[in-house]
């Protein structure tokens, strides 16, 4: 297994974009015990982090290299700052093309990646996990599964802001400005995960997961009671748990598991 720190100028974001890669370059046995370089090209999952956090979130507290040797796939985790993955008219740069479709050339140029849509996932935590609802569902031919971990799914609150009323504990109503564009023009648009799912034709393969007692978990679960409402398929994994690795890690783990193996040790709905 080889962990490498990359970068490269993005057109996306107007500058320098640095991401993590870890690869399953250690060489399966062969029948015979021998070591063998017979891989085909590799499954590749695009792991997001979430709000003030940044690339490395998920090799310090996860086991992520673990699941990356147990399903033989790559990981790629770029950085993201703090603008939920999408592209801000107001800044220039964009976040979504960015991880919807540049990051993956890029990386697949790089190294020996699967262009299979099967092969290529998204999934993140958080405001990571809007993000690969959101990219997920809009490059839909590009990602045949999304995996969302307690996503930070508030377009509905965005949609209600004013600058006479504010932002939020988290930030003030210009980042989000900034971030979402106007608030009213956010729902119906492609930064409302709900409208993208009901627009969405080549439906990719959806995991949730969110803690019972985290303070997202009722967004969370009006997303998936808006999916089963559209009838789309999708897995809603929830158990006791709050906003943190201590749920991720083991959320992450059938998420990967399901992704790879089909079995999503969860409740599919």
């Amino acid at each position: 297994m080889a962990v490498l720190q990359g970068e490269y100028f993005s057109q996306a974001r107007r500058g320098m974009e640095s991401f993590t890669a870890i690869l399953p370059v250690d060489p399966p046995p062969m029948p015979d015990g021998t070591p063998g370089y017979a891989d085909p090209l590799w499954p590749t999952v695009y792991l997001l982090h979430g709000y003030s956090g940044g690339r490395s979130d998920w090799l310090l507290y996860s086991n992520i290299v673990q699941w990356a040797m147990k399903h033989r796939c790559a990981v790629v985790m770029p950085d993201g700052g703090n603008r939920f993955y999408l592209d801000s008219e107001e800044t220039g740069e964009r976040y979504g093309v960015m991880v919807g479709e540049e990051l993956v050339e890029v990386t697949r140029r790089m190294f020996a990646l699967s262009r299979s849509r099967e092969d290529t996932a998204i999934a993140g935590l958080s405001m990571g996990g809007f993000g690969a609802l959101r990219n997920g569902l809009k490059y839909a031919q590009t990602f045949g599964a999304v995996m969302a971990l307690s996503s930070a799914l508030i377009t509905d609150e965005v949609a209600g802001m004013t600058p006479q009323g504010g932002g939020n504990a988290i930030a003030p109503y210009g980042y989000y400005r900034s971030t979402f564009g106007e608030p009213e023009k956010v729902l119906g648009s492609d930064r409302d995960p709900k409208w993208l799912a009901r627009q969405c034709e080549s439906r990719p393969r959806l995991f949730l997961a969110c803690g019972t007692e985290d303070f997202l978990y009722s967004q969370n679960a009006d997303y998936h009671q808006y999916l089963q409402a559209l009838d789309y398929p999708h897995v809603w994994w929830t158990r006791a748990g709050v906003h943190d690795f201590a749920f991720w890690n083991p959320s992450m783990e059938a998420a990967m598991d399901w992704w790879r193996g089909g079995n999503a040790h969860g409740d599919p709905a």
